[in-house]
Parts: C-alpha cells; structure tokens; sequence
C-alpha cells in the first residue's frame, strides 16, 4: 500500500477552510436586507434546498454505493465478475465527491442563497453539505478504495471510521441548520437527502 502523504487539496483542514469561505460570502449576502412575505420566502427557500439535493445527489449516490460494495466485499458475496467491476465503480464514486464533478461545481458555486432571515442558516446547511460531500464522502470513499485493495489495512480501517463519525456528524449537523431555516419561517422544508452511512458505533466494525 502507498504511503504517500495526501495531497494538500484533499486534507480535511484545506478543505474546511475552503468551506469557511464559502459560508462567510453566503452570509454577507445574507445580511444584506430584503422583504419579501414569508410565502416568498418560504418558495425561494425551498428552491435552495432542492437543488442542494439535485447537486449533491450524485455524491450522495455514490457514498451509498461504496459502502454498499464495501460490505459486499466483506461478506464475500460478490461474484468474480462483480470483483472486477469494483475498482471501476470505486473510481466512479470517487469523482462524484470531487470538485472535478459538474455537481459538486454547482453546489459549491451556483446555489443563490435568498437574502433573508432564513438564509443565514440555508447557506451554512450549504457549507455543512459541501464538507460533507467533498471531505467526508470522498475521504470514506478513498478508503474503501484501498481496503478494497488491501483489506484489513489497521490504519486505513481506523480512517474509515473517522470517516463515518464524521459522515455523520455532519449529517446531523446540517439538518439542524435546515430545521433552523425552518424555524425562522415557521414551515418545513424540504428535507435533505444524505444517506445515513455505517456509523462505528452501531456497526459491526469496519
């Protein structure tokens, strides 16, 4: 196995300031006045959560199935032609959680968050989602990836499941943020579409 050191652009700490960023740019926006019914904004509002959900589905998908196929092969239930499959599907799932992604572009970049009391929690649930994606997602999908190839792997092991904590925490952590929004408006939104992963402390062991 390589033990190279992860590139600079994939460690979490560049990745969560990156995140800051985007969050502190959302909310100057947000500060900024508007007045609008709460009808409006509770549309404008749901407009955002949906397309959080079309841009981050394909990572949302792809997390899934990485598990999926991790637990498949544990379970040695998969045929020698779904075993030569993997590192393709692997590969596949990666490049749905990176910035390389068109969907992962979008989310990251081309959501307008509404300027009203309700966006300040829209656009950190935004931030929440993206760290949740392009960090911990993609991080739990590398490390499938290797197990895949080097299964039983002590300190790949003990990476997935700091992986899956983080999965999800921050899972948890932007469906406050979303009930917040909720809150402010006095309705519910959408809710948001990521998949409860293998947590470490329920599961069986990674």
């Amino acid at each position: 196995m390589s033990t190279e050191e992860t590139p600079f652009f994939k460690r979490r700490a560049v990745i969560v300031t990156a995140v800051v960023v985007v969050v502190l740019a959302v909310t100057i926006v947000t500060d900024l006045p508007e007045h609008a019914s709460l009808a409006s904004q509770a549309a404008g509002d749901k407009a955002v959560v949906q397309e959080v959900n079309a841009d981050v589905g394909p990572c949302a998908y792809a997390a899934n199935e990485s598990f999926t196929i991790y637990g498949d092969l544990k379970a040695h239930s998969l045929s020698q032609g779904d075993i030569s499959r993997v590192p393709g599907l692997l590969r596949d799932d990666q490049t749905a959680c990176s910035f390389t992604s068109d969907s992962i572009y979008e989310l990251t970049s081309d959501i307008d968050i509404p300027g009203s009391a309700s966006g300040k929690p829209l656009g950190e649930m935004l931030g929440t989602v993206t760290l949740w994606a392009t960090s911990d997602a993609l991080s739990a999908i590398e490390s499938i990836q290797q197990l895949s190839i080097h299964p039983g792997t002590k300190p790949v092991l003990q990476q997935l499941q700091s992986d899956e904590r983080l999965l999800a925490s921050d899972r948890a952590e932007a469906q406050s943020q979303l009930q917040a929004a909720d809150k402010v408006l006095g309705t519910k939104l959408p809710g948001l579409n990521l998949p409860a992963l293998p947590d470490p402390a329920t599961s069986q062991g990674s």
